[in-house]
């Protein structure tokens, strides 16, 4: 077995020990706990490792005794073990676990908003920093809510909270049995569905995306699945010039969902 081989697999067994273990109602790392204080997320208690009291630390104490929350000094191995060794920065916010949307609640949002629908499609993404990566920027460009399967695809864990810096508070996620009946169920509404897909024949900076737009990107190394790559309406390339052909999934999805935003400025 080759040296690739062997890094691929351990990276499939890294990913499907997070899907096992890590947590939906934790948040860690300062900036995200801010964020969870400053959002409606419900709080049950705030854990900060003993001694740790400097820098921003004091802004999330300041923030927890005016919101009159449960705040508890604990050994930082405690906070290690919850977070799987992740940066916690010493502080760990436990809260209700995120709830997901409907995919009609993200197609009635655009409607409020008077605004074609913009949505985020994800086929199998199983980094949590990937998705909380895409979460930030989706939120950046105006998406009105990403949708994802319930199987083989990481949910909103403590790690992509953090990742996206609390964009996840700002977003709605919709989580799916079956990605390809919600595809067509959204051209049914008039939405173009497009892929993120190095085959396409179009230009991701030559496409109109001003209607209604379901862009869906694929899984970090097998890309979209065939079925999923057959519904589409249009299959959209990123132009490159390297020699490497493909880029990590946060960062295609950023340059596909600019290029949307682009389109409807």
């Amino acid at each position: 077995m080759s040296k690739g081989k062997v890094e691929k697999n351990r990276t499939t067994h890294k990913n499907e020990k997070e899907f096992e273990t890590e947590r939906e109602d934790v948040v860690q790392g300062r900036n995200a706990v801010i964020e969870a204080l400053k959002s409606s997320t419900t709080i049950d208690q705030i854990l900060i490792a003993k001694g740790n009291k400097e820098g921003s630390i004091n802004k999330i104490l300041a923030m927890a005794k005016e919101k009159k929350l449960v705040v508890k000094e604990v050994d930082k191995k405690k906070l290690d073990i919850m977070t799987n060794d992740g940066v916690h920065q010493g502080v760990v916010a436990i809260i209700t676990p995120y709830k997901y949307y409907e995919v009609e609640d993200i197609v009635k949002y655009a409607e409020k908003k008077n605004e074609k629908p913009f949505i985020v499609i994800l086929d199998e993404i199983e980094d949590p920093h990937n998705l909380g990566s895409i979460i930030r920027t989706a939120e950046l460009c105006g998406v009105h809510g990403i949708i994802i399967p319930k199987r083989r695809n990481v949910g909103v864990t403590a790690t992509v909270y953090k990742t996206s810096v609390g964009a996840v508070e700002h977003m709605r996620i919709a989580k799916v049995t079956n990605i390809n009946s919600v595809i067509e169920d959204l051209k049914e509404k008039g939405i173009w569905i497009y892929g993120a897909d190095i085959a396409g024949k179009s230009f991701s900076y030559e496409v109109n995306f001003s209607g209604g737009v379901a862009l869906i990107i694929g899984n970090e190394g097998k890309g979209m699945s065939k079925l999923t790559k057959d519904k589409c309406d249009v299959l959209v390339k990123i132009p490159m010039v390297g020699q490497i052909n493909s880029l990590n999934a946060s960062v295609a999805g950023g340059i596909m969902m600019y290029e949307v935003l682009k389109s409807r400025l």
